[in-house]
């Protein structure tokens, strides 16, 4: 009975999240606002806990602060936690907007076993800066975070105002258009950002190619060398939709001055509901950000002259084409298939020949 049931706190929670996921998959339409799949919070996770400017060099020693704007049910900030370990962040600030996910992450947290003064979770609108600690006018005073992790929900429709267009955290770049929230969302991370943080961000396809007010977003934020990688998933692979998804890094200091483009769109494994991403197809794409690897039809270092004369469009087929070329012809190769095919037609001839004039038949030419 209950009695042989483990009430560890890691247990508990494995549980917890587990049901979450299992709700998350039957409740369909609904459920991307609360859950991000674990193999994307995984991909998201090891790359924010990586060194900041030399990811190479490995993990980060510690993180004082991680925050997920947008964090649903918590599990993105729980997959951070237990890549650090449990006394790997200092503390962990999340915010959500539906009263009753808000309750599910507090929940969440409680059961991992983070301690009620290791995490802050905040009821409330994001796109209006409700949360107190993030209103700071001082710069001195403005919380920054070490990692920034976000699955914000994808073309959000808004309301920007005039009072928003002066707001601190988009007056440099603009606001992103009613119909999509997506780079407003960005930017709000963004700006908490620390110097030498890290930021990792699930958006809709669309962010890297749409124009408008959305374009001369991504331009300053590529001319100005935030965007470090451009990383694009497969179809499928959330409950609530079937779009094509990817992962924006970001930097407010980044040593390349290229962009990685990494290409994952036909790595998954096809299951009933949604797409699979299988562990090694995880470990490929968060091994390719780590050590900035090029490879045919995955993954390419693609400079900012490259990018500008494509008109600052991010689209990854642009850089990074999946489709087989024609195969490339080795004529030596073929010559001396030529010459011993032709030698084979040659002592072929010969001995028929020989037959055909026992036969005193016509001979072959």
């Amino acid at each position: 009975g209950l009695t042989q049931f483990s009430t560890d706190s890691d247990t508990l929670g494995d549980a917890y999240e587990y049901l979450i996921g299992q709700f998350a998959a039957g409740s369909g339409k609904k459920a991307g606002e609360f859950y991000t799949p674990q193999p994307i919070s995984s991909i998201l996770s090891a790359i924010v806990t990586l060194d900041g400017q030399e990811p190479a060099t490995g993990k980060r020693q510690h993180l004082d602060s991680v925050l997920d704007f947008a964090c649903g049910s918590g599990s993105l900030l729980l997959n951070v936690r237990h890549r650090m370990g449990t006394h790997g962040i200092g503390k962990i600030y999340g915010q959500e907007k539906n009263i009753t996910t808000y309750n599910l992450a507090r929940m969440n947290m409680l059961l991992h076993g983070v301690k009620d003064t290791e995490f802050e979770i905040f009821h409330g609108d994001t796109l209006e800066n409700e949360w107190e600690m993030l209103r700071e006018t001082n710069p001195a005073k403005v919380p920054r975070f070490d990692a920034v992790v976000a699955n914000p929900p994808f073309s959000y429709r808004w309301e920007p105002n005039e009072a928003l267009g002066e707001d601190v955290r988009f007056k440099n770049y603009g606001l992103a258009p009613k119909s999509a929230a997506d780079f407003a969302f960005l930017l709000h991370g963004f700006h908490f950002l620390k110097e030498d943080g890290v930021m990792a961000i699930i958006l809709p396809h669309g962010v890297l190619f749409r124009s408008g007010s959305e374009a001369r977003i991504r331009t300053k934020l590529l001319k100005d060398g935030h965007i470090d990688t451009v990383i694009g998933l497969p179809a499928s692979l959330f409950f609530s939709t079937g779009i094509s998804v990817c992962i924006l890094v970001l930097k407010k200091c980044k040593k390349p001055d290229d962009v990685l483009f990494i290409n994952a769109a036909e790595h998954f494994e096809k299951g009933k509901r949604q797409n699979q991403l299988l562990p090694e197809y995880i470990e490929k794409i968060i091994d390719t950000y780590q050590y900035r690897k090029e490879e045919a039809r995955y993954s390419r270092r693609v400079s900012m002259k490259e990018i500008e004369e494509n008109g600052f469009n991010l689209n990854i087929s642009h850089y990074v084409n999946t489709a087989e070329g024609p195969e490339e012809l080795n004529l030596n190769l073929i010559q001396e298939k030529l010459v011993s095919t032709s030698k084979s037609v040659k002592n072929a001839t010969e001995k028929y020949n020989e037959f055909l004039r026992a036969l005193d038949l016509p001979l072959l030419p």
